[in-house]
């Protein structure tokens, strides 16, 4: 597995080494000691995710409360997506930025992101499947989001994309509007707390 840091702190780009052959392909996205080993942090796996979505679903951004906070490491099982970060952490210096990984079934790249991260995702073909691993389990009242539509953090959505997205997520504040609420994580407490790659 090879490791790329993003340009928020917290979150790397992993790709794995995928065996193709006659029969199709062979591919482990997440194997514990190589991932601890090139993160530089343990991941006690908690809860798995699986979501199905046509082309043009924009799913996030979403983010935990911290505390109690939740890593996620995110790959693409099917079709093709534009995976990204979002540093939603107050009083970060990145606050408010973001980088992206494209991922496909062919790289199997994916995306680990410490607690008190956003993250989001774009479509790029019917049938695309995400996989997610997480360091907590699911509780409603922790799981937060930020428009990923937000025009002061202004995701990239690739042109000929027509955003659909859950009610959830269309109603979801601002940046600036979640941090007016006091639902953002706050950085220096993700310093203390998680040790970040």
């Amino acid at each position: 597995m090879e490791a790329r840091k993003l340009a928020i702190e917290g979150a790397l780009e992993l790709t794995p080494k995928v065996f193709p052959d006659s029969r199709g392909v062979f591919v482990s996205p997440f194997q514990e000691p190589a991932f601890s080993e090139v993160v530089g942090v343990s991941f006690e796996l908690r809860r798995t995710i699986h979501s199905l979505s046509r082309k043009d679903v924009v799913r996030g951004i979403h983010f935990t409360t911290i505390p109690p906070g939740c890593a996620k490491h995110v790959y693409c099982s099917r079709g093709r997506a534009l995976d990204f970060v979002v540093d939603t952490r107050l009083g970060s210096p990145t606050f408010g930025q973001w980088d992206s990984v494209e991922m496909d079934d062919v790289s199997f790249r994916s995306m680990f992101l410490a607690p008190g991260l956003g993250h989001a995702f774009v479509a790029l073909e019917d049938k695309t499947v995400m996989s997610y691993l997480c360091s907590a389990s699911y509780v409603p009242e922790q799981e937060l989001s930020v428009n990923a539509l937000d025009p002061e953090i202004g995701l990239p959505i690739p042109a000929g994309i027509d955003p659909v997205m859950s009610e959830r997520d269309t109603v979801a504040p601002k940046l600036s509007e979640a941090a007016a609420l006091g639902m953002l994580p706050d950085y220096d407490y993700c310093q203390r707390h998680f040790r970040l790659p």
